[in-house]
């Protein structure tokens, strides 16, 4: 039966979470599939990014990662200190970026929070 996130979580005994996320049906991250003869190579970068954008925008440090064929792994530091002045905002602001290309957030939330469409944490 799942566990409510705060019985998981407890920064107060450690601030420090090891996350791994897998593929799954056989998928390949990474590499060349051996299966297929593709390479994925290019996703490496693409991944790296993405965990350097997260951090930044969330109260999060990346003490190490490794990204393997089909899986990857990330150890972070919760930084709860950080985000406790951010305000509702800030919040919002913070999760809306993420999406920014993809969706009407750039549009909508601008304009609901009244701030610059340029903004960025």
């Amino acid at each position: 039966m799942p566990r409510p996130r705060k019985a998981l979580i407890a920064v107060e005994e450690t601030p420090y979470y090891h996350v791994v996320s897998r593929c799954v049906r056989r998928s390949f991250l990474c590499g060349t599939d051996s299966e297929t003869g593709e390479n994925y190579e290019h996703r490496r970068a693409w991944i790296e990014q993405r965990i350097r954008l997260l951090a930044s925008l969330f109260a999060i440090d990346i003490c190490a990662y490794a990204i393997m064929s089909n899986h990857l792994h990330i150890v972070v530091k919760l930084q709860p200190e950080q985000a406790k002045d951010w305000k509702t905002q800030d919040v919002l602001l913070r999760w809306t970026s993420l999406l920014r290309e993809l969706c009407w957030c750039n549009v909508i939330w601008p304009a609901v929070l009244s701030v610059p469409p340029s903004w960025t944490p």
